[in-house]
């Protein structure tokens, strides 16, 4: 039996191709993809790798390879069908049945991708005539080299109707083909008269092909050269084409998001084009619409983290409120959403003519994470002066989080964000407290910022943005420090630190003195770090990759498996083995000030306690001494922040 293509490939995109290896073979996460002791053939080393990216798994020694699929029917032993039968079932999906029209509707659409083809081949050699010349001209225009032109297999369609279902009839493409694969209208379709000839759906543009996942050419979407009702426009709907499931650039940009770990969202073509040519070949649009929740799990096949880089003005702002909104029900560890808010009036093709790659790198470098995006979804633009009103925004972001399925992922977002409300309210929520004094009162807050009250509270610059420091290296202040935080959260905080440790060596000696008598290390945590302190003190200068094999054979491969995970990597960017040594040390400087800050807030509310009880001067020289270590802690972090 023959299965569409498009239904075996939602197949693969629905299930986890590491959950289906997984179930057979004992796989640890490397990088981006696993590894494992291949399930074929007998060995001792693991050279079996599954890439979740590229969609296949391999055996380096045997040459065992294959998707999904290929693994249920060899480890099973189950045909074809039955193979796609088991798994379309844990996609939830209905089997196709193979009825004659089905059969007959597969073959049309496999014609239909030579169809497009041929038009796409047709337009190429448009732009290199002469009829051309315009289009050429406009191109150079903006910046793009020929071999530019080229890669992305840019066309034009003249501005002269009829010419492209002429070439095409000529090769023996009727018009009910091309009706089909949306290049013509045929007369008595929607918004066409009944006796009109068959008109080309796209004239005097500049085309740019769209292809699927495997580089085949499915629609195209065409720039407007002259005037026209639509600047943009692209193919209708096709048995080919759906426009809220494709991405445009996705074939070129899979390797090197596979490569880089990058993968970066823009609004248009042109965009994309202007940052591979740059140097960003890991870019991708939507196809002039809102992003989709199907495209958000296409993005996350690429990267973990993708970055959506949007116009810095109102228009920005709400499509940037609008994906955070789509993804919050799709998020789960490891896999999230970061927003990147460009300077006003520039998109990123503008920003690179103007002034650079170098200055587009600064605007992904400050990307922000999903949960700024929601705490400025419900506080941009508003006041919060009056407990009503404070009231509300405590129940709207209830809302919102909510919507997150992921027990702990909730958790985390509901921390971070009452850290947020904290810090600008002056008091916490959802169970999290300030200080408080025998009997009920509560010790007012030291170093409250200014304009508290204040819906967003940074002015109008860039989205609210703040100014780049060490909240920019990925620390986990944000959610995972804080005073009486879940045990969940500050274990994450010290898998997070201990990351950072083992990715730089060079960091554990510097911080060792610091670290005695560090008790956020517990249990088999606290075990690890003595053993990692004893390796570096005996056999110094090992490299990360040097001292990860050292760990893992003295029987730590438990240990390093969990605080090398993607669900650790999350919460602290600066703990990953590309972050440079810098950002690093930065990092892990937050960890320890937040550990001081809460060991002084503990030190506050037992001093506090105490004063009740007994009203000594020698009790109240204590307090204050440790709400003064307070206000000098949380001093010296925002002179940090300015200074940087």
């Amino acid at each position: 039996m023959a299965f569409p293509p498009e239904f075996l490939d939602e197949i693969r995109a629905r299930v986890p191709l590491a959950g289906v290896v997984g179930r057979r073979v004992k796989l640890a996460k490397r990088g981006r993809e696993h590894s494992g002791l291949c399930p074929f053939h007998n060995e001792k080393t693991p050279s079996f790798t599954v890439s979740e990216d590229k969609g296949f798994y391999h055996c380096f020694g045997c040459g065992a390879h294959g998707d999904a699929l290929g693994f249920v029917m060899r480890m099973e032993g189950l045909s074809f069908p039955e193979a796609v039968e088991r798994l379309a079932g844990e996609a939830g999906l209905q089997v196709p049945q193979a009825s004659p029209e089905e059969r007959a509707a597969a073959r049309r659409r496999a014609d239909l991708y030579d169809v497009v083809e041929a038009a796409a081949a047709w337009f190429e050699e448009r732009l290199a005539g002469p009829e051309g010349a315009e289009a050429r001209a406009y191109l150079t225009g903006r910046g793009l080299r020929t071999e530019t032109v080229a890669a992305f297999r840019l066309g034009y369609a003249p501005d002269r109707r009829g010419l492209l279902r002429a070439a095409l009839n000529a090769r023996g493409i009727d018009d009910g083909q091309q009706a089909e694969a949306g290049l013509i209208k045929l007369p008595g379709a929607p918004q066409e008269a009944p006796n009109d000839a068959p008109r080309d759906y796209f004239f005097n543009r500049i085309i740019f092909p769209i292809t699927d996942r495997r580089g085949r050419a499915i629609a195209f979407g065409g720039r407007a050269l002259g005037e026209s009702r639509a600047k943009y426009l692209n193919s209708p709907e096709t048995p080919l084409f759906h426009k809220g499931r494709v991405l445009y650039n996705l074939a070129r940009a899979r390797q090197a998001a596979h490569d880089t770990g990058e993968l970066i969202v823009c609004e248009g073509y042109m965009d994309v084009i202007a940052l591979g040519q740059a140097g960003f070949p890991a870019a991708v649009a939507p196809l002039g619409t809102a992003i989709t929740e199907q495209q958000i799990a296409e993005l996350w096949r690429l990267a973990d983290e993708p970055v959506l880089c949007l116009d810095g003005d109102a228009a920005g702002r709400r499509a940037g409120f609008r994906a955070a909104e789509r993804a919050l029900g799709l998020l789960r560890p490891g896999r999230s959403l970061r927003f990147a808010a460009l300077p006003e009036g520039e998109d990123p093709d503008s920003l690179i003519q103007g002034q650079g790659p170098a200055a587009l790198r600064a605007v992904l470098t400050a990307a922000r994470p999903l949960s700024e995006l929601l705490w400025l979804i419900e506080t941009d633009g508003r006041r919060f002066e009056t407990p009503e009103r404070q009231a509300a925004l405590i129940a709207a972001l209830d809302d919102r989080i909510r919507g997150i399925g992921d027990e702990a992922l909730r958790a985390a977002y509901r921390d971070a964000l009452s850290r947020r409300f904290e810090t600008q309210f002056g008091y916490g929520i959802w169970g999290r407290r300030t200080p408080r004094a025998a009997g009920g009162a509560r010790w007012p807050r030291h170093g409250r910022r200014q304009g508290a009250g204040q819906g967003g509270g940074q002015g109008g610059r860039q989205w609210g943005r703040q100014p780049p420091g060490r909240a920019g290296s990925g620390a986990v202040s944000a959610g995972l420090g804080a005073r009486q935080a879940p045990d969940l959260l500050l274990r994450r905080q010290a898998q997070v630190l201990l990351a950072a440790l083992v990715n730089h060596p060079e960091l554990i000696a510097e911080s060792a003195e610091e670290m005695t008598g560090f008790t956020l290390f517990q249990g088999n945590l606290g075990k690890f770090y003595r053993f990692l302190v004893d390796v570096v003190a005996s056999v110094p200068d090992l490299d990360s990759e040097d001292l990860r094999c050292h760990l893992s054979k003295q029987g730590n491969s438990g240990v390093l498996d969990e605080i090398l995970s993607p669900q650790v990597f999350v919460h602290g960017r600066f703990a990953r083995p590309e972050a440079s040594l810098d950002e690093a040390r930065h990092g892990v400087e937050d960890i320890l000030k937040a550990y001081r800050r809460r060991q002084a807030a503990t030190e506050a509310e037992e001093a506090g306690r105490h004063l009740a009880e007994d009203m000594s001067e020698e009790r109240l020289a204590r307090l204050e001494a440790t709400l003064r270590l307070i206000r000098e802690s949380e001093s010296s972090s925002k002179d940090l922040d300015r200074l940087e």
